[in-house]
């Protein structure tokens, strides 16, 4: 089978992808990416597609990250900001990793937030250490932006939950929250990642069970009756994202949490998508408190680099 990128189906999405070249919001994901390791990696076009869902991003929460080393994520990083120097973008990405996480040697996992530096800046992160609440457990950092949005500082909590104690797991994030609310004494708190928080493993009487739910003060910004899985044979709303308090609810954008499909956003065959993950990124932006304008959108420059230069990184836009 060949692959054939041909600029004119190619501008279109690119244009799409870009925006206009305007940008006013501030996006943050979050992506089980399903056992990212070093032979995940090795496969270009997941790798192609997955630079794409980051480069939407301003912080991009990853998951299930297997790469002890950082290897993976040190390559990805130096891509993202190969193309930004080639182009004279102004975005260039860092990380911050977690230890591995896990209860088996052959299930380690990884939280990765990858952010850009010239949006933000990471202050501070934490690893909650009880680890009878969590098999892996919550990895937290705290972030301060620039002046363009309307919440200057704030936390983030990353969770994968197991899934056969996502409840219990769930309503322990409120646990976490006390710990990082007073440690550094902030409010504006952000949960987000794979909580298995639907189907069988969240039902309507488990949220009873949540503090999360039934404590005042938490939005779930994205609904029980979302599908956040990528496959034909779920329709589950696995993955979340929470905030703590008015404030910060106030300072996001309404109706932007939302499920983005790869699958659709970047027209690709489906069995492609799940070779990446069965799950779809979800993302909220923040409002901004002042229009502004970007040099190149980064996710523009990764379509335009196959246009210009097909070798420069395979982007899988379209399989003929």
């Amino acid at each position: 089978m060949r692959w054939r990128s041909p600029p004119l189906l190619l501008l279109p999405l690119c244009l799409l992808l870009g925006g206009g070249g305007q940008s006013s919001a501030f996006k943050i994901c979050a992506f089980n990416v399903q056992s990212l390791n070093g032979t995940k990696a090795a496969n270009h076009r997941i790798m192609s597609t997955l630079k794409r869902v980051v480069a939407r991003c301003d912080v991009c929460l990853l998951q299930e990250v297997k790469d002890p080393q950082n290897l993976v994520i040190k390559g990805l990083v130096e891509s993202l900001n190969r193309i930004s120097s080639s182009f004279d973008d102004n975005f260039h990405y860092q990380f911050v990793s977690s230890q591995s996480l896990g209860n088996s040697a052959d299930n380690m996992q990884q939280y990765v937030y990858l952010y850009r530096k010239e949006t933000v800046k990471l202050t501070a992160q934490h690893q909650y250490q009880k680890k009878q609440s969590f098999v892996r457990e919550p990895f937290c950092v705290r972030f301060q932006s620039n002046k363009t949005t309307a919440v200057k500082d704030f936390a983030l909590v990353a969770l994968h939950t197991e899934p056969r104690q996502a409840v219990q797991e769930m309503d322990r994030l409120y646990d976490v929250f006390q710990e990082v609310s007073g440690k550094w004494n902030t409010k504006n708190v952000m949960f987000l990642g794979d909580f298995h928080a639907g189907c069988a493993h969240m039902t309507r009487a488990d949220r009873k069970r949540i503090r999360l739910f039934t404590k005042s003060g938490f939005y779930w910004l994205i609904g029980n009756e979302v599908d956040t899985t990528a496959s034909d044979l779920t329709d589950c709303a696995y993955d979340r994202i929470v905030v703590h308090g008015r404030p910060f609810l106030k300072g996001v954008e309404p109706l932007s949490a939302q499920v983005f499909n790869i699958a659709k956003q970047f027209r690709l065959p489906m069995q492609e998508v799940l070779k990446m993950s069965d799950h779809f990124p979800v993302e909220v932006e923040l409002k901004s408190s002042a229009r502004w304008l970007q040099a190149t959108p980064l996710p523009l420059l990764l379509c335009l680099s196959v246009i210009l230069s097909p070798g420069l990184i395979p982007l899988p836009v379209r399989w003929l």
